[in-house]
């Protein structure tokens, strides 16, 4: 490996630094998609690790760091919390792997909490480097510094940099960490009453003052937290752009968007520059997910009679892999030693994911999930009613209508053109019960009204964009709406005029309060008014408030069971033994006559057209993506 420019230029007083970021890595160690149970090239922090080797070696002094989110989103992370457990003192796979791999200090992010404060707290206790977080405590003080924190706030890492002659020169490199504050959202059940949670630039405006108090040289804000909006208010769920502006940070570790930074994502936002990878003028990385992406801040540091400063800066992103006519090819091979460090827990994830439960007499899959009802999130849906009437029998809500909303978690998206779901007709094994229901939530009802029930129907509805009548080819999905707050509702029956204009926008901020997509709004045959009521089942995230939902912000909760989505699903499909029919077309998009839009799905979707009432054609290959044109024809009135 080739010295960076920094090393090699540095004269006596200066030293070359070279910060290495992983973010969002979800229990992905091996380049392995356990929901397809087959390799695959573009994840695994084994390949990160690897660059991490080779970047290492071409700068004289460096630190990995590990942006949060890395304890749940694979079976590898349900395996340890659900079925084998963690006693004290033992090391969760992904965090021996982050050992391995050189991680020295880490924040948390918000999946770290999906499994509960208990098991966070037995992980983190088994860990070989320090995890910080600032903005969240046991207890609250007068001022954040008062606090009793649940993590160490901060760390300050001596770590004597060697400069321009090779003589080494003492260093401090402060390191504070931040999470969501919707985490008591998100995660209401597991959390409430347990911590408080308080504002990223509160916090980080109380706390950084107290660490260069203590000496830190440089600090690094280690920020699970995405690069949103340029004015500060409060708890912002993306507040790196503020954050960034706090005096005396000097470096931004971004997170939790999945995206990456540098990078056209974040074109034109204010004191942002996308291309040099600056927020506010200071050196900043995101580096994806998965592993897919290492990402390095290269500083070329100037020692004077103030001490250390940044004299240049270089930001860059590394990838594990690269995609060329829809096939990804490695840049690098696995590391070995990160690879030993969860081979055990690998193995039995395998043989976990592989059990058989029940069959399904349909393929189950999402390539149209986006556009049409289909059955593999009807049978969610239904597993969610199953459960419900049950647990609402005798009850003072058993004699209201009962619904069931439910999302296609894996369609595509910036989850890449493999990012779908698949069960092939036959045998359903304990891989697809993940694959189907692809987060850790636990099963709610929420009791709401009509008007709040076709507020939440605008909501999902906001992922079209709007296609004038006689559009030719128009792009039918916004790709800034997330799939998992695509929310189709079982138990009435409604069409999406995608015409009109949306009332929110992706993020579910009211956008025009007079518009109105859904049409013919009916349950049991009758049109649905606004002072009708309902019980919707759904998950602890939506009832929580998670998407922006009308009718589920926390207050209209009536029942929050300890029972997460896929437990009840893997039930369902117990109970039933045969599973699976085809959808019941309770929802379409409202006909458009002499219209066409495109939308892109995986290119094994082309073998499956014929699963769904749509009139679908493939036009197009694009970025590993097949595009679809729909005729906006309609649908037979839904039952």
């Amino acid at each position: 490996m080739t010295l960076h420019p920094f090393s090699v230029q540095a004269r006596p007083c200066q030293a070359h630094l070279r910060l290495l970021e992983t973010t969002d890595l979800h229990v992905h160690v091996f380049p392995y998609d356990y929901y397809a149970d087959r390799p695959t090239d573009t994840i695994g922090l084994a390949r990160t690790a690897r660059h991490a080797d080779h970047l290492r070696k071409g700068a004289s002094n460096s630190v990995l760091l590990d942006n949060g989110d890395f304890l749940q989103g694979t079976p590898m992370g349900d395996y340890i919390a659900h079925e084998k457990g963690l006693r004290a003192g033992d090391a969760h796979p992904i965090l021996a792997a982050m050992a391995a791999a050189g991680v020295e200090v880490a924040t948390v992010g918000n999946h770290e909490f999906n499994y509960g404060l208990d098991f966070l707290l037995t992980a983190l206790a088994g860990a070989d480097f320090p995890v910080v977080c600032a903005n969240i405590a046991t207890r609250q003080g007068a001022t954040a510094v008062q606090d009793t924190t649940l993590l160490p706030p901060f760390v300050i890492l001596e770590r004597p940099l060697t400069d321009g002659t090779g003589r080494q020169r003492p260093f401090r490199l402060g390191v504070i960490g931040f999470t969501p504050p919707q985490i008591l959202t998100w995660d209401r059940r597991n959390l409430e009453g347990r911590i408080v949670v308080r504002d990223i630039v509160d916090t980080a405006r109380a706390f950084v003052p107290q660490m260069r108090k203590q000496g830190a040289d440089l600090i690094v804000a280690l920020a699970h937290s995405g690069i949103g909006g340029s004015g500060a208010w409060g708890r912002q769920e993306n507040a790196c752009i503020p954050l960034a502006a706090v005096d005396e940070i000097d470096v931004v570790f971004a997170g939790h968007q999945h995206l990456l930074f540098p990078g056209s994502s974040f074109s034109g936002l204010p004191d942002v520059d996308a291309q040099a990878g600056t927020i506010h003028g200071k050196p900043a990385v995101m580096a994806g997910c998965w592993g897919s992406h290492l990402g390095a801040i290269d500083l070329l540091l100037e020692h004077g009679s103030d001490g250390w400063r940044i004299a240049r800066h270089e930001t860059t992103l590394h990838p594990i892999a690269r995609r060329h006519n829809g096939k990804a090819t490695p840049l690098v091979d696995s590391a070995p030693h990160v690879l030993a460090a969860a081979a055990a827990a690998h193995d039995a994830t395998l043989a976990y994911i592989r059990r058989p439960v029940g069959h399904t007499r349909v393929a189950l899959h999402s390539y149209f999930s986006l556009v049409a009802d289909t059955p593999s999130v009807q049978i969610v849906a239904d597993a969610q009613l199953w459960h419900m009437r049950q647990m609402l029998a005798d009850t003072e809500h058993a004699g209201l209508p009962l619904l069931s909303a439910a999302a296609p978690y894996k369609a595509g998206g910036r989850g890449g053109p493999e990012h779908f779901t698949e069960v092939a007709p036959g045998g359903i094994a304990m891989k697809d019960i993940a694959n189907l229901y692809y987060y850790p939530n636990t099963v709610c009802a929420v009791r709401i009204t009509g008007a709040q029930l076709r507020g939440w129907l605008e909501r999902s509805a906001g992922l079209f964009n709007q296609i004038p009548p006689g559009a030719r080819d128009a792009p039918l999905l916004n790709p800034d709406f997330s799939c998992y707050n695509f929310d189709t509702i079982k138990g009435v029956s409604y069409e999406i005029d995608v015409s009109r204009s949306s009332r929110f926008d992706p993020l579910g901020a009211m956008a025009d309060p007079q518009a109105r997509r859904i049409r013919n709004l009916r349950h049991a045959g009758r049109p649905v008014t606004g002072d009708m009521e309902f019980i919707v089942a759904t998950n602890s995230y939506r009832a929580g408030g998670g998407g922006h939902f009308p009718g589920a912000d926390g207050s209209t909760i009536v029942f929050s069971a300890p029972d997460t989505n896929r437990d009840v699903l893997l039930r369902y499909i117990r109970a039933q033994g045969v599973v699976g029919s085809a959808a019941d077309g309770n929802w379409c998009l409202a006909p458009l006559p002499d219209t066409t839009a495109t939308f892109e799905t995986s290119p094994r979707a082309a073998r499956l057209t014929g699963d769904v009432p749509l009139p679908l054609t493939p036009v197009a290959t694009t970025g590993g993506f097949t595009r679809f044109r729909i005729r906006l024809e309609g649908c037979e009135s839904a039952p």
